[in-house]
Parts: C-alpha cells; sequence; structure tokens
C-alpha cells in the first residue's frame, strides 16, 4: 500500500514536507511519533497515532514509538493553555511500562525488517548536561525562530515558564539523535506537533547538514465541537480498569451519524470499498446504526479482546431490551459499567434518604434532576411514561425505598422509550 494515498482516502493526512511522499515511494523508511507518558494509560485521543503507525508499518515501513520519559518531565506546551505538572522519576516509569503494554496490541514487533520498535527518550537525556545541551543544540536554532512558532505564540500573553519554551528544542534533539543515531528520517504526529516537528528538521539540516521529513495527521474533532476522546465522566481509556470494556463500546457506538463517517476511517483497518460499501447500507437505513455497530466491534475487539466485545453486547441488549429478572442476573461490576457509561444520565443516591422512603417524585426531581419539576415528572408518570426497574409506575404517590434496589445497590429508570437512568446508592 502506498502509506500517504491511505491516509489521504481516510481524510486523515493534514501536511507533510516536500519530499516525503516521494522518499516513502522510494524505500523503507523508519519513521516515529512521540506519546505522552504523564497517565499510566493511553486514551482513544491517543488511537489516531497508534493507528498512523499501524497503517505505517502496514505499508511496509518501520514504525517507531518514542515513548516522553525526558518530555514528560518538561511538558508540551502545544494546544495547552495552562503548564502541566511535572512528573516523578517512579511514576514516569510505571506510566512507560503500561503504555508499552498497550503499544504491543496493534504493532508487529516480530516481523523482521520492519519490525516496530519503541524508544525512550530519558535514555539519551538522562546523561545529557545543561552546559551540553545549550552548547550542542540551542546554539543551532535562534530565540526569533522559537517564536514564531505557534506554540508559543499562543501563550506569551499569559506567560510561560522557560521549561515549556525549551521544550521544541528536547523535543528537536530525540529527532536529530534518532536520525543520527538509528536512521530515523520521518517524524509523524497530530498537526498540533508541525511546529515541534520542523524544528528537529531544521536541527539537523543546521547541526549536520542533513535531511529529514515530517508528516503530520487531522486533529479529531466531534461533529458538535466538543472534544473527542472525553465524555462527561471524563477519558475514554485504553485500560479496562480506568474505562469498562463496555463503557468503551458504548462510546464508539453512540458516536453520531455527523461522526461515525469519520471514525470508521480512521480507527479501523477496514479497506476503502468496505467502507463506502458499509457507508451506502448505512444510509438507506440510518436507524440501524450499521457503521456504529461495526466501529464499535472492530475497535472494542482490538483495544479489549472479542469476549469483552460480546459480554458488552450482551449487557447492552440486556439494560435496555431485557426483562427485569434479566437485570437482576446482572453483576455488580457489569451494573457499574452500565452507570460509569452514562455520564448525564447517572446519578448518586444517599442509602439514608432511600432507607427511610422517598416519594418518586422527589427522587426523579430533588434528588436527580432526570425531570427538572415534580409537576413534569407526576404528569409524565399520569401518562404511563415512567418505569422503575423496568416496571410501569402507575401512583405518582408512590415512595422509593430498599426494596427497589437491584443488588441491593442501584435503580433503573426509564423515562419515556429511549431514556434511562441508573442511580447508585452509595
Amino acid at each position: 500500500m502506498n502509506f500517504v494515498e491511505e491516509l489521504r482516502w481516510r481524510n486523515i493526512l493534514h501536511d507533510m514536507m516536500p519530499g516525503t511522499e516521494e522518499l516513502l515511494n522510494k524505500e523503507m523508511v523508519s519513521g516515529y511519533i512521540g506519546f505522552d507518558p504523564t497517565a499510566d494509560s493511553l486514551g482513544v485521543g491517543n488511537l489516531v497515532q497508534v493507528m498512523t503507525l499501524l497503517r505505517f508499518q502496514q505499508c511496509g515501513h518501520k514504525p517507531i514509538a518514542l515513548v516522553g520519559g525526558a518530555t514528560g518531565m518538561v511538558g508540551d506546551p502545544s494546544g495547552k493553555s495552562l503548564e502541566r505538572n511535572l512528573l516523578s522519576e517512579d511514576l514516569l516509569h510505571h506510566n512507560l511500562t503500561c503504555q508499552k503494554k498497550q503499544l504491543e496490541k496493534f504493532l508487529d514487533f516480530n516481523c523482521g525488517n520492519n519490525s516496530a520498535q519503541i524508544v525512550n527518550n530519558y535514555d539519551w537525556f538522562k546523561n545529557f548536561t545543561f552546559l551540553e545541551f545549550i552548547r550542542d543544540v540551542g546554539k543551532y536554532i535562534s530565540v526569533n525562530y522559537m517564536l514564531a512558532k505557534d506554540s508559543v505564540k499562543n501563550r506569551l500573553e499569559n506567560g510561560m515558564s522557560f521549561t515549556e519554551f525549551s521544550y521544541q528544542l528536547v523535543q528537536g534533539y530525540d529527532f536529530y539523535y534518532l536520525w543520527k543515531n538509528q536512521g530515523i528520517k520521518l517524524q509523524m504526529g497530530g498537526s498540533d506537533q508541525w511546529g515541534n516537528i520542523v524544528t528537529g528538521t531544521e536541527l539537523i539540516r543546521r547541526k549536520a547538514s542533513g535531511e529529514a521529513f515530517a508528516l503530520t495527521t487531522q486533529l479529531i474533532k466531534k461533529a458538535d465541537g466538543t472534544k473527542f476522546g472525553k465524555t462527561e465522566g471524563g477519558n475514554i481509556w485504553l485500560d479496562a480498569k480506568r474505562t469498562s470494556p463496555y463503557a468503551f463500546y458504548q462510546f464508539w457506538l453512540n458516536a453520531s451519524d455527523g461522526d461515525v463517517k469519520n471514525y470508521i476511517r480512521t480507527f479501523t483497518l477496514l479497506g476503502k470499498e468496505e467502507v463506502e460499501a458499509l457507508e451506502q447500507q448505512h444510509s438507506g437505513a440510518p436507524h440501524q446504526r450499521l457503521l456504529q455497530k461495526t466501529l464499535a466491534k472492530d475497535i472494542t475487539t482490538r483495544v479489549h479482546s472479542l469476549s469483552d466485545y460480546e459480554k458488552a453486547v450482551e449487557i447492552s441488549e440486556i439494560f435496555f431490551n431485557g426483562s427485569i429478572d434479566d437485570m437482576k442476573r446482572m453483576s455488580n461490576d457489569d451494573l457499574e459499567s452500565v452507570f460509569l457509561s452514562l455520564d448525564k444520565n447517572a446519578y448518586t443516591v444517599k442509602h439514608n434518604e432511600l432507607e427511610n422512603g422517598i416519594p418518586l417524585l422527589d427522587l426523579m426531581a430533588t434528588a436527580t434532576s432526570i425531570f427538572s419539576s415534580k409537576g413534569e415528572a407526576r404528569k409524565m408518570i399520569q401518562a404511563g411514561g415512567v418505569s422503575i426497574n423496568k416496571e410501569k409506575i402507575a401512583d405518582a404517590n408512590a415512595i422509593a425505598n430498599s426494596l427497589n434496589l437491584l443488588n441491593n445497590k442501584f435503580i433503573l429508570v426509564q423515562k419515556g422509550k429511549k431514556n434511562y437512568y441508573l442511580l447508585k446508592v452509595e
């Protein structure tokens, strides 16, 4: 496959330096992408770059994942409004170990010449003194050059530390080091990394009269303008301990029609003809959500496992379509997964309130905001539009108590046909 063409038809390609495509079509190229080690798990926002490395390898090139053990101690100002907290060496080591395990699920580390590789920039920075750095690196890049970068200009008004200002030099030296010692000719990243990447190519040119290349991909944004990869409950992580496979599956399944055509091209390995055929089928019956279901199965299976995907489908079927007996057979862990996935439709209720009994109207319009008022809740109950634990409520003056609990901890509220809420008692 032609790597650049692969990115183009998927609408992922953002920019590249002149000569990059010609280089990639001429030879096997070693290229790298950097990953931020500030958490012990990658998030779905990182998946764009993980998939870029995977496609890079599938096209016959050698993918390198650089985990920033050194740069994680500095903090990249690109796209940030505030300086990030610096991490201890022990915490960074823990985070890097966890992220490596996740990267190994995607990249092939045992396929010969283009086997994937993971490098840590702490390895070449740990013995690099400050005086050596400003002598051997700093003198080649002018302050004017650094000030012209958008990642710097956007922060100058509110101020930025020298630590952050120097970040582009540190990342630039990464590229120089890998170019010189491992023959890496290409750095890739999101479009917000363009300034940092070309600082590396410029350092290679000025310091060693060498030539290196840059390629960036589109930043993924949701159609409604909200940030991709985040929900009201927080980040969506690849680690099952942070985001359950069920919540992960639901994140993709709930993608809007405005987003899913972009997501299925970006996050799956499905080919052009297959994607276009799915899009055509979807447009003929969008209510069946074929694109969302295909996307959710592909990415959940890849990140977790087929059995995790099947379990997520089973939980979804019980929660939305099953009987109360089915619900009672769900484990607390399964119900907790549903609770965490519901974001604004999940509420916590105090145990002592429920133990003493609480009027349903208070439960749904005061203790929670399922309804905007008691009057609205009363009208909908009288119209037969409210269910508690899959049973219709006929009496607007009914009292909820601990007898209503599923597994001694949860209450399921349904408003109308499609609005589900899960209440957890603590």
